[in-house]
């Protein structure tokens, strides 16, 4: 029986992965939030480790507040930067394979194809460049390690595109979504039962893998899929990027190719519309 820590739990990842170590009996879990388990905190890391021997741990702390992290540097850096060096390096010292989560974020958006792993990375905001460093930090610290690149990440849980979307139905006629910046809905469901099976099946091809859902949307795209699924009328007006001023930018493409994650990793996934499907169902 594997024993697994899994850090953020309270994120949408973290709930996703509870949901279904409860119906997996072959994996024991430790779960613990940021109020639990503080990663920039490394003496508080190793007790962790010191009272238990993880042969995995799933990295779900992050700071992942895009704009917020554009004036609060200091902290996306301490979290997404020296929390996972000193997680990385404790879980080598302990042997523990590490699962760290990333962001299609790395990228700036220029490519007019899908992103693959061996793309060169050029982050245009501070969450993507403390994110990108994160993952220098893994690889520097630790040979044991899975990094996990996802996009567009939204679930039944937390607070995320898809439940946004539903709740500014209630107040307003009209609503106007940005429609010039594509990538892939990802339902963090599909993502916690892909990071199971490469654990059940005791796969050690280590090193970076892209995983998002199939297909490709913009946010205007979703949205329209998110009221059509739920049969739901409303007038949705597409705007550009420009229209709706952000204190981060975000890149204009990152869709990310998962043919490495197919191969080496075997995992089948599901297209973006099918796994919001399921996620709306589940939605009041």
């Amino acid at each position: 029986m594997y024993k697994i820590l899994v850090t953020g739990a309270n994120g949408q990842l973290g709930l996703c992965l509870k949901e279904l170590s409860e119906l997996n009996k072959t994996l024991f879990f430790t779960f613990l939030t940021k109020e639990e388990l503080d990663i920039t905190n490394e003496k508080q890391i190793k007790n962790t480790f010191v009272n238990s021997n993880f042969d995995y741990c799933i990295n779900c702390a992050a700071y992942t507040a895009v704009d917020k992290a554009e004036e609060d540097k200091e902290k996306a850096f301490y979290v997404n930067v020296m929390g996972v060096r000193y997680l990385s390096r404790i879980c080598k010292n302990f042997n523990t394979i590490l699962i760290h989560i990333s962001t299609d974020y790395v990228f700036d958006g220029e490519n007019n194809r899908p992103y693959k792993e061996t793309d060169i990375t050029n982050p245009i905001s501070v969450y993507g460049l403390t994110k990108l460093q994160g993952e220098k930090e893994v690889m520097s610290n630790t040979n044991a390690y899975f990094i996990i690149r996802t996009s567009w990440l939204y679930s039944e849980y937390g607070s995320n595109f898809v439940k946004t979307i539903l709740n500014l139905y209630h107040k307003k006629k009209e609503l106007k979504i940005i429609n010039d910046q594509i990538g892939t809905p990802t339902y963090a469901k599909d993502v916690a039962k892909i990071l199971l099976d490469i654990i059940k099946l005791k796969n050690t091809n280590f090193g970076v893998y892209n995983l998002s859902n199939e297909g490709v949307a913009s946010w205007y795209d979703f949205a329209n899929a998110i009221f059509e699924l739920k049969d739901i009328k409303i007038d949705i007006k597409p705007i550009s990027t420009e229209s709706y001023p952000a204190l981060a930018k975000r890149p204009f493409y990152s869709v990310l190719d998962k043919g490495k994650i197919k191969n080496k990793l075997e995992v089948e996934i599901p297209y973006w519309r099918e796994s919001l499907k399921k996620c709306l169902d589940k939605i009041d």
